[in-house]
């Protein structure tokens, strides 16, 4: 709480007439040369908002989560006079394969603009594109200066382009890329980057900083803060980490390695750091994965702190889950040699072994970035998972990546919503960007974060904020 006294422009001096309240939200730990939001002049000037609002499935959303933490950015700059253009990808609908992007209609934008006209009661404008088959949206035409117009007289609330990724240049590295971002910074006055999950250097994350004046969002800011908290953890520090492919969490688990004091291992992951170690095989589960992680088990020899979860489960189909086509097995009859099925989940039973017991209540801080089993037929292992880092009442727990929350959410939503609101719980947008800061070790060196504080020294629109403190 500290006293609140009226701006210098209305002439009362030092005169207190009321107070304001203390949420929390410092911006003392970020990087001082980091444009934020709140600095920005944006007053009738239209405003590109970057956000990852990538929740869209068969045309559904998943999960809000992602949308609603960017409402606070868009009430600022609707509130302080912007306009804003909103733009997201969703999907992948670039083939890499066949070099073939195909604009499908359930990985439009529609519902996410739904929901967004029904939890904020104004109406956006969604402009339409010519597609050329295969090479989806080739330009931004003009027809889109009606949609500004009307935008800048306040005729609609906001303008929501379609999918980035259905446009050719959003990931291409040519002459595509660079038409597409003179094209979208011509819609424009400033930017702002409000995508923590999207670091990836693409057209409307990164190249865009090389033409407007260009700001760090509020969940950008938050996402920031809080990846600290991971970085600088307080120990025990345990990890609980999983995928579907070994080779592409390589990099991210040897960092992890190094600043755990416990690591946990779900999924493809787990299933290949066990082949490694006991010399076992098991369906699903590539020869060339487990060479990799040959490294990460002779590792663990000496400094042991991969902590084994004793008991899987075993199918031998992946139609599902069906009565008598599945078991339990348990590491510790392993033999050389042997070869087993698909292992699709981790029994309950392992998070009530004791070493996982004491490991998990005794944590200080806790990052889970995983999935346990199969969705969604084996869900019991996740389920159980989360039961059990929730009975640790005075760690910090950070959740991150779009499968980890949905299935939490989806098994436990009442535990889900507390955590929403906990002191105690932080659940980031992006979990692989979680994983790529790890893995680099300073989350301002992610290449879109890098470009806003380099665009900020070039137009000279640093936030103000002189504290030294970083990360």
């Amino acid at each position: 709480m500290a006293p609140y006294v009226p701006g210098d422009h209305l002439n009362y001096g030092h005169m207190k007439v009321g107070y304001s309240v203390d949420d929390g939200q410092e911006t003392s730990y970020l990087d001082p040369r980091l444009p934020l939001l709140q600095h920005a002049d944006l007053t009738d000037k239209v405003v590109l908002l970057r956000v990852d609002h990538n929740v869209v499935k068969k045309g559904k959303i998943l999960d809000q989560y992602r949308i609603d933490v960017t409402l606070a950015t868009m009430y600022n700059i609707i509130e302080r006079g912007g306009r804003p253009i909103i733009m997201t990808h969703i999907g992948r609908p670039y083939d890499k394969k066949s070099k073939k992007l195909t604009v499908k209609q359930d990985e439009s934008v529609d519902a996410v603009v739904a929901y967004l006209q029904r939890k904020l009661r104004i109406k956006f404008a969604v402009p339409q594109f010519h597609v050329t088959e295969n090479e989806g949206i080739h330009d931004i035409d003009t027809s889109i200066n009606w949609l500004i117009h009307d935008l800048r007289a306040r005729k609609i609330g906001g303008i929501y382009l379609p999918n980035t990724r259905w446009f050719a240049g959003e990931e291409d590295k040519g002459a595509n890329l660079e038409r597409f971002v003179v094209q979208l910074a011509g819609l424009a006055d400033v930017f702002v980057n409000d995508a923590f999950g999207s670091w990836q250097p693409h057209a409307s994350t990164y190249h865009i900083t090389k033409y407007l004046p260009s700001y760090a969002g509020l969940c950008m800011q938050a996402e920031l803060s809080h990846v600290r908290e991971v970085l600088e953890p307080k120990h025990p520090f345990v990890a609980v980490v999983a995928g579907s492919k070994y080779d592409t969490k390589i990099g991210p688990l040897t960092e992890i390695y190094k600043k755990v004091d416990n690591l946990i291992l779900g999924g493809i992951i787990y299933n290949t750091f066990l082949c490694a170690k006991y010399n076992i095989r098991m369906k699903g589960v590539e020869e060339s994965d487990i060479e990799l992680a040959k490294g990460l088990v002779e590792q663990d020899k000496l400094e042991k702190k991969i902590l084994e979860l004793p008991i899987l489960v075993e199918t031998d189909t992946l139609a599902g889950r069906f009565e008598g086509q599945f078991r339990t097995i348990h590491i510790k009859d392993f033999a050389e040699g042997q070869q087993y099925g698909y292992v699709v989940d981790v029994d309950p039973a392992s998070f009530e072994a004791p070493e996982v017991r004491e490991v998990l209540e005794s944590a200080k801080t806790i990052f889970v970035n995983a999935v346990m089993g199969m969705m969604p037929a084996f869900w019991h292992g996740t389920s159980k998972m989360d039961e059990a880092i929730d009975r640790n009442s005075t760690a910090q727990k950070f959740f991150g990546g779009g499968d980890t929350l949905q299935e939490f959410k989806s098994l436990w939503p009442g535990l889900y919503q507390a955590a929403l609101d906990s002191a105690k719980y932080y659940l980031f947008t992006g979990g692989g960007t979680v994983l790529k800061v790890l893995e680099e070790g300073d989350p301002f060196n992610l290449p879109t974060v890098r470009a806003l504080i380099e665009n900020g020294e070039h137009f000279s629109h640093q936030n103000g904020n002189s504290s030294p403190n970083r990360m």
